[in-house]
């Protein structure tokens, strides 16, 4: 490898490639699952269709999404090796424990597969939300890892406001795509759109909460957790880990309406405390 190659690999990026094909991944997966193809390979783990290789369109979904799991999981365990050669704990622990969440994500995607409903935590709404659930971690602790890699990019108030402009936009446009707003079809395509510009949404308000708590203001952290929190509540929902009725719709939407809304008054409270003339600066002293 050339030295200006050396160069260019840096961990900061590495993490953030890493976190990229994760996010990459799991739209891939919300997809496979959309489309039935999950269970095409024949209830088979790791195996489909008797052997290596796929003999169906939908076997074919469901194979590559197994080979692009497989090549992200080694990325996420070098992430996590590499962060033990550098110096920052919060970094290392939180790529640590994205390799550690990797097991339990692989066995429950297996046994999605291979038992099909056989038994009751077979391919089932609460193996799914599991599914998820693990994955939205993963993806999130690979997000705190990016951060963590990147701590020379401080808080300062162009970011926090980037960072929640960014989730703002992200929670309405996930809007459009997801049951809640019924003129878009359902679809597998938008299904997995729809996760995709979740997950935006939720690296944004990571960052957001991130940098926050490094300024003058980081009791505003707690408002853009909230909104974290009615995010991922959201994206629940969409999985039909409930029948999904009439009712299950307007608490969707109102989770989803909520989470900007808070997005919105952290906003408006982080501008508040900046032109505050007790306050000075959102900035702490040890920030950007």
């Amino acid at each position: 490898m050339s030295r200006s190659i050396r160069g260019a690999i840096t961990f900061p990026r590495f993490a953030a490639f890493t976190t990229g094909l994760t996010l990459s991944l799991v739209m891939l997966g919300i997809y496979t699952a959309a489309t039935g193809s999950g269970l095409a390979c024949s209830a088979q783990w790791p195996l489909c269709d008797n052997g290596l290789l796929p003999q169906t369109i939908p076997s074919f979904i469901e194979w590559f999404h197994r080979l692009v799991a497989m090549v992200t999981g080694w990325f996420i365990l070098g992430t996590a090796l590499w962060s033990w050669r550098r110096p920052g704990r919060r970094t290392r622990i939180a790529a640590t424990l994205a390799v550690c969440l990797l097991p339990l994500q692989i066995s429950i995607g297996a046994v999605t597969v291979t038992l099909n409903g056989l038994l009751p935590a077979g391919y089932s709404a609460p193996t799914q939300g599991a599914h998820l659930v693990v994955a939205l971690s993963i993806f999130s602790l690979l997000v705190w890892t990016t951060l963590s890699a990147r701590s020379q990019c401080g808080p300062t108030r162009s970011r926090i406001r980037q960072a929640l402009g960014v989730a703002l936009a992200a929670i309405v446009v996930s809007v459009f795509l997801s049951r809640v707003f019924t003129p878009i079809p359902y679809s597998p395509g938008a299904q997995a759109l729809f996760y995709g510009a979740a997950l935006v949404g939720v690296a944004a308000l990571l960052a957001a909460t991130r940098w926050l708590a490094a300024t003058t203001v980081a009791h505003l952290r707690f408002v853009t957790g909230t909104a974290l929190a009615l995010l991922f509540a959201g994206m629940l929902l969409g999985r039909d880990l409930v029948f999904y009725t009439p009712t299950v719709r307007v608490v969707n939407a109102a989770l989803f309406v909520l989470s900007a809304a808070v997005v919105v008054v952290a906003a408006l409270l982080a501008r508040r405390a900046r032109n505050d003339g007790r306050t000075g600066s959102v900035v702490s002293p040890n920030g950007d």
